[in-house]
């Protein structure tokens, strides 16, 4: 089915993002310093065990040093905690993730409030929510950001624009609002948050000049919800059973695309719109987390 949209490849912006994180890492290596992140896996999530691994092959891949933590599923909150605060006393490690959903039984938010905000480069820690919300912002979370990225890279200004959020999830929907507002470049956009209590969604979609669909149903986004000339950025990755398919399954995003992209300017397919990004900007936060580190203690 033809479709009006320009496709904005993640994939190759994030590629793009990787080849400057290896420069930079090598740069630093001739001065002697190596950042590092360090992850923790609690249980044997398969989702989660495959996405760690895509985390250190890129670290790997751009020399940045990188360990994977593996605990057990049974794990008692105080050893996960205590885990934490072994990283946070780490030097070697200037990024320090827990990776999500936690297994039941474990208090995801004493676990990310235990992480050192220095460390924080999933951008989660209260403190680091507070400094975006006070347009202080030091590490945002990635997938927001990278979104962010994208907008640029493609060279759609939010200034002035009127971009609406769909979803308003602590990972997506607050921090992309809060960075679309923001008086900075980038940001300066009026900015709507809807969700599941919004009444008449459509509505409001229909005014936006960025769209941006985050609220993990599939094809929850019909191509009539969308303003003509619109960008679209669709977060969703939801797994739908379809039989004609090897795996009994395929991805589909929050967005009805084949509809969508005959009235949107610009579109993020799914995959390979958003989800690059999100691995491309955890590594440069890594990369922000070491230079404030080497700031903090300069090297003899």
């Amino acid at each position: 089915m033809s479709s009006s949209a320009t496709l904005i490849d993640g994939k190759a912006v994030a590629a793009a993002l990787f080849d400057e994180i290896r420069e930079e890492v090598a740069r630093r290596a001739r001065q002697g310093r190596r950042p590092g992140l360090a992850l923790i896996l609690v249980g044997e999530d398969p989702g989660s065990e495959t996405y760690v691994r895509m985390k250190q092959k890129r670290c790997e891949e751009t020399g940045i040093l990188s360990v994977i933590e593996r605990m057990p599923a049974d794990t008692a909150q105080e050893a996960l905690l205590a885990r934490v605060r072994d990283f946070n006393g780490d030097p070697r490690f200037h990024g320090l993730l827990v990776q999500s959903p936690l297994p039941k039984g474990l208090d995801e938010s004493e676990i990310v409030s235990a992480i050192d905000p220095e460390k924080d480069v999933d951008g989660f820690h209260p403190v680091n929510v507070g400094l975006l919300a006070l347009n202080q912002p030091r590490y945002v979370a990635c997938t927001p950001t990278g979104i962010i990225e994208l907008l640029d890279r493609y060279g759609v200004e939010p200034s002035g624009k009127h971009a609406v959020v769909v979803g308003r999830s602590h990972i997506v929907g607050t921090p992309m609002a809060l960075l679309l507002m923001r008086k900075a470049e980038g940001g300066n956009a009026t900015v709507t948050v809807c969700h599941s209590r919004t009444k008449d969604l459509a509505s409001f979609t229909r005014q936006a000049d960025i769209l941006i669909a985050a609220i993990g149903s599939p094809e929850f986004i019909k191509g009539d919800m969308v303003k003509e000339g619109a960008v679209v950025i669709d977060v969703g990755m939801n797994r739908v059973e379809d039989a004609s398919k090897k795996k009994g399954y395929r991805l589909t995003g929050d967005v009805q695309f084949s509809e969508a992209a005959k009235r949107a300017s610009l579109i993020t397919p799914v995959p390979g719109g958003v989800g690059p990004m999100t691995v491309a900007i955890l590594l440069r936060n890594t990369l922000a987390a070491e230079e404030r580190s080497h700031q903090r203690n300069p090297s003899p």
